[in-house]
């Protein structure tokens, strides 16, 4: 039978804890940061903690993937080089990189995936790095899926979509207004976040089109319902956001997607799972009940409106309207609220305020404080107490399911197979000294009983045939299970597709002659690199000095987003406009010819 496609659910993981949770609840590969050079730096581990991640994952056929995506300076180029030399060592399946000095070091040989962060956004840009030799491109998130689809028809390389979280509002790795106003670097793992924090929009004039409104916070991706969309447009692996968040988030949202493609890969003889084992839930996921400022489908149906959040903090699910409220209390034309849970809404002001449910009598809801709380107003629950109680205990457990067959050569031996989903296969053959059953049938279901009993290991045993004419003590056949089990769990142990990917460099040309800061070259080998693909004219990263007054690129548009756009919308001009919060203002140009935009200094 022909085998499809591998189709892959990477999942985040701020340390180990996080990355074992995404890989029981269903995910075929993990990304992690080590101590340096990822993006958030606030998300880093020790590679004793991968290693054990590793070693975790490979169990199940996962994968691990380091990310080390930030741009490099000059005296970190043998750091860098020395982590992917640990990585490789620890286990890891692959490496993330922005940075092209990556591709001028002598490496072991892990693939090398890039990172969204690299501007992955046009078909040549994605011919170029598949030519030079990445096995994966992670595309730029404000790409549609027919551009996905394009970009599949001109290219071989793997193709790694985000699907669910945070989303940025630049183009990817195209931001710089944290480094500028901040002195904190996007690219460097220490983004400031100024994007979250409300502005007022105003124009030339000084009139006011739009005060303390989130304008530059999206809300968050949330692509679930479109996945096989996506496998047609020739994405294979599903990326799901959150290195910062916690646990529960990771459960919660791995538990979504692997229900979802599974519900795709039954049956399928075009796609495969990308990792063994079958994961059975102890809840129902549900994404509202994790962070989240609302949901968006960014750019994968085209442009559309409503992308922008109410509030940069998490609003949570809608549990109702009030209906009825006193001094006290407060009833919801809904009732789903317990003793315990935390609530939000959108006070007068438009403004998010929150309280904690502190008891619920008869359909009334009894909250700490009243205050901002009246007829018709929308209450969201954003701290489910049920819900992450259940989350909190083991709410997923993930088994390998293996077929056993039991062999017997009349009065001379016993071979015990098993091979499991994978095609991994133990024997046990050993001399039989079992007594003639008195009744082979009854004796048979006993053995298939005993061999069942897997327990807390990660195999369940499916006993294909079991020869019941000779009778073996409890004890021998708890034995050979045991036994089974570790010989299986020793075949696993090895790390899937490690070896055979490094890459040779060569003088493919690079898709220009110049690149500016844009491109974020912050050292000798990127330079090289550049230079090495024809690039003649190369200006460094601003972060090494070079003075810009770009704060970020965007294809998101604050215009079209408030109903301004003078071409797709019929709107009148508006004139110049203006960010501003507090005494910072920002001048927005826009480049309505190609439908994007421009955040620069005033």
């Amino acid at each position: 039978m022909t085998v499809g496609q591998n189709i892959e659910l990477l999942s985040p993981a701020k340390n180990a804890e996080c990355g074992i949770a995404a890989v029981n609840h269903g995910a075929d590969a993990v990304y992690i940061a080590g101590l340096r050079f990822g993006a958030r730096e606030a998300a880093g581990n020790t590679m004793q903690e991968i290693a054990e991640l590793c070693r975790y994952a490979h169990r199940y056929s996962a994968k691990v993937y380091l990310t080390l995506n930030t741009i490099l300076y000059e005296n970190e180029l043998e750091e860098a080089r020395r982590l992917a030399f640990e990585a490789w060592n620890a286990g890891c399946n692959a490496l993330i990189v922005q940075d092209m000095a990556f591709a001028e070091m002598d490496l072991p040989p892990l693939p090398l995936f890039a990172s969204t962060q690299a501007d992955n956004c046009s078909k040549e840009k994605i011919k170029f790095l598949q030519d030079v030799g990445f096995k994966r491109i992670i595309l730029a998130r404000e790409l549609s899926l027919k551009e996905i689809a394009e970009i599949r028809n001109e290219t071989s390389v793997e193709l790694e979509a985000f699907v669910h979280g945070s989303l940025c509002v630049a183009c990817s790795g195209r931001c710089y207004m944290s480094q500028i106003i901040a002195g904190r670097s996007a690219n460097r793992g220490v983004c400031a976040q100024p994007c979250r924090l409300p502005y007022d929009l105003c124009d030339d004039k000084g009139r006011q089109i739009a005060e303390n409104k989130y304008l530059l916070s999206l809300k968050d991706l949330n692509l679930s319902d479109h996945l096989e969309k996506l496998l047609e447009a020739g994405v294979s692996s599903f990326k799901i956001e959150g290195r910062l968040k916690d646990l529960s988030y990771v459960k919660n949202i791995t538990a979504l997607y692997r229900r979802r493609l599974d519900a795709i890969l039954s049956g399928s003889s075009k796609y495969a799972k990308a990792s063994a084992g079958e994961v059975k839930f102890n809840f129902d996921p549900d994404p509202e009940r994790s962070f989240s400022r609302g949901f968006s489908k960014y750019f994968a149906f085209g442009r559309s409106k409503g992308m922008s959040a109410q509030s940069s903090k998490s609003q949570g699910k809608y549990a109702g309207t009030v209906v009825s409220c006193n001094k006290l209390s407060f009833v919801l034309d809904k009732n789903v609220l317990e003793n315990g849970d935390g609530i939000c809404f959108f006070d007068a002001e438009a403004r998010l305020s929150g309280t904690r449910v502190n008891r619920v009598e008869n359909g009334c809801v009894f909250p700490l404080s009243m205050s901002g709380i009246s007829v018709g107003l929308k209450i969201f629950c954003n701290s489910d107490r049920l819900f992450d109680k259940k989350l909190a205990g083991e709410s997923a457990v993930r088994k390998i399911k293996t077929q056993i067959n039991m062999l017997i050569n009349t009065d001379k031996n016993v071979a015990l197979r098993a091979v499991d989903e994978t095609g991994i296969q133990v024997e046990l053959l050993f001399e039989n000294r079992g007594e003639r059953s008195k009744s082979p049938e009854k004796n048979e279901q006993n053995i298939k009983n005993l061999l069942s009993k897997t327990g807390n290991s990660i195999f369940v045993f499916e006993i294909d045939k079991v020869a019941g004419e000779y009778f073996f003590p409890t004890s021998e056949i708890n034995g050979w299970r045991r036994t089974l089990i570790s010989k299986l769990e020793e075949a696993r142990k090895q790390s899937p597709e490690r070896a055979g990917c490094k890459i040779t460099p060569n003088e493919i040309p690079y898709i220009s002659d110049s690149v500016d800061f844009t491109a974020n070259v912050s050292n000798s080998l990127s330079e090289s690199f550049y230079r090495r693909h024809g690039v003649k004219q190369i200006e460094y990263a601003a972060e090494c000095g070079t003075k810009i007054n770009t704060l970020m690129f965007n294809k998101y548009c604050i215009k079209y987003e408030l109903g301004l756009c003078p071409s797709k919308q019929n709107a009148k001009p508006s004139g110049e406009l203006f960010l501003q919060h507090g005494n910072k203002k920002f001048k927005l140009l826009f480049d309505c010819k190609n439908c994007c935009a421009t955040i620069v200094i005033q």
